[in-house]
């Protein structure tokens, strides 16, 4: 096979891993000085095409070699096209809610700050614990996903290659905060394009199809599989997205609205080819012979590899770890800074918060390296998700001014207890229902449990959620009749508009607006 040498590939690497090193450490010392607001975000600050380049490095890490060509393995062009569209589209959500979200919260640039305004501190800091237990499940499955890759593709240890990224990504991402973070992906998005491009080209002209392989495998036709998934991807990726504080950030650094929406869609476009792309190669190394019948679907991009020169596994390689690099010092910027304002209300030292980028390698390392399936750790993420966002969303519109934290929580929660009840009924079993919450059978299991537990977390939530709603209204009219004071838990909340300013303008206080619906819980 073109592998590189034991030599070549250690260049390969550690060059890449120390010009990250270089450059990352360079520009964080000129700013190692920066305000602790401007360490944890960079609220309005970027333009469209700097922000179009953030999200594509933020967005795909090195386990799309994986996932992506195992899906086309099983689901064939059905699920390579439905699984890019739910990945990719779903960016375009950050375009439509952030700045609806921006004008309630002004000061805000994590969706926990927007959560803690409209339903207090409990909800907040539920939210607040999901998205950095999404964060950190994120980190170890990078980690995971660039050990695995590197050993594919040279037979090196990965152990190594773990450590150095994240050396390389804690220096200057403890130095520079987001703005680090930010710089780097750019830099990195370019590479990532760049480095796409010449793979494409190259796999395609140096690869021989095997034309009766392509009817007999059967991947251009539909399966079940492939319609479940029509349903299934759009509610997990979607969903998940808002518990991506990453995504949060970028989305507030937008100087307008105007370069929030061209970004996204510049981003969308240009991830939504990409990931199209590195799904075809599962179907090219089925149709090539590379790939056998049997095989294990998540190697089937390394197995074509092995067909082609060294110089290509080398391109790919150095794509790798630019991936790697770019998605994993914005998983720790955005796990800094929303730990920072969630838990600590942003009081701490700038150097505590430096100090915490560091500590928080070591468990993600150690889990790394003990990783289940990357496209597991994903699901269990997913489906906290879709448990949760359907009923904390409606807070966003103003017409369910009555909604509550204790829906939200109730809601949430229910959520995943409604999996575990619809997995008990359905498999008549109470662990594998227990299971089913875990989805420890993947999403290709070939039964309606995935797809089940995806439909019972989303309306499960919001059953649970409106049921939570009514014992709420319940108990608070019983205790209105008791203490005869008036039911005003449908009253619709004014706001108080302040006199005029010394501009002769008309304000709304800080208090009204926060009063508005803030903080209410029960």
């Amino acid at each position: 096979m073109g592998q590189p040498s034991f030599q070549a590939s250690n260049a390969i690497i550690y060059l890449t891993y120390g010009s990250f090193l270089l450059l990352g450490t360079g520009l964080a010392w000129k700013m190692r000085n920066q305000s602790k607001a401007k360490f944890l975000a960079g609220n309005r600050t970027q333009s469209a095409f700097p922000l179009s380049l953030n999200f594509i490095a933020a967005a795909m890490g090195s386990g799309i070699l994986f996932s992506y060509p195992q899906l086309a393995t099983l689901a064939g062009v059905q699920g390579v096209v439905v699984y890019a569209i739910a990945s990719a589209c779903p960016l375009l959500i950050f375009a439509a809610l952030a700045p609806a979200i921006r004008r309630k919260c002004p000061e805000g640039f994590v969706l926990t700050e927007w959560t803690r305004q409209r339903y207090g501190i409990m909800t907040a800091l539920y939210l607040g614990a999901l998205t950095l237990l999404t964060l950190f499940l994120y980190m170890v499955a990078e980690l995971s996903a660039i050990g695995q890759v590197v050993e594919a593709l040279t037979g090196l240890d990965g152990l190594p290659i773990v450590i150095v990224e994240c050396i390389v990504t804690t220096i200057y991402t403890s130095l520079g905060g987001f703005k680090i973070s930010f710089i780097t992906d750019n830099i990195q998005g370019a590479m990532i394009c760049c480095l796409i491009l010449v793979a494409t080209i190259t796999i395609g002209a140096k690869t021989e199809i095997k034309r009766e392989l392509i009817v007999d495998s059967g991947l251009l036709d539909p399966s079940l599989v492939g319609w479940q998934l029509v349903y299934i991807l759009p509610v997990a990726v979607l969903t998940n997205d808002f518990f991506l504080a990453n995504f949060w950030l970028r989305a507030f650094a937008s100087k307008t609205d105007k370069d929030l929406w061209i970004g996204v869609s510049v981003a969308m476009i240009v991830i939504l080819v990409v990931l199209t792309l590195v799904g075809c190669t599962g179907l090219i190394a089925v149709w090539s012979g590379a790939f056998p019948a049997d095989g294990d679907g998540s190697v089937a991009f390394f197995l074509l590899l092995e067909q082609l020169p060294s110089w290509v596994v080398g391109i790919v390689l150095v794509m790798s770890v630019c991936l790697s690099t770019a998605s994993f010092d914005s998983l720790q910027s955005a796990m800094v800074s929303s730990a920072s304002n969630d838990i600590f209300r942003n009081r701490l030292n700038i150097w505590w918060i430096r100090g915490a980028v560091v500590l928080i390698i070591f468990p993600v390392v150690v889990l790394a390296l003990k990783a289940p399936s990357i496209l597991q750790i994903y699901l269990i993420s997913d489906l906290l998700s879709a448990a949760t966002i359907p009923v904390l969303m409606l807070g966003l519109s103003e017409r369910f001014y009555w909604w509550r934290g204790f829906e939200v929580l109730v809601g949430g929660l229910g959520g995943i207890l409604s999996v575990f009840i619809f997995g008990t009924i359905y498999y008549g079993d109470a662990q594998l229902g227990g299971e089913l919450i875990l989805l420890e059978q993947g999403l290709y299991t070939g039964d309606w449990g995935a797809f089940g537990a995806f439909v019972a977390a989303p309306v499960g939530g919001l059953l649970w959620g409106f049921g939570a709603l009514a014992l709420r209204l319940a108990v608070q009219l019983i205790q209105s009749k008791v203490r005869g004071t008036p039911f005003d838990a449908l009253d619709r909340p004014i706001a108080i508009v302040q006199p005029e300013d010394s501009d002769g303008l008309a304000s709304v206080s800080e208090e009204a607006t926060t009063t508005k619906i803030t903080g209410k819980f029960f």
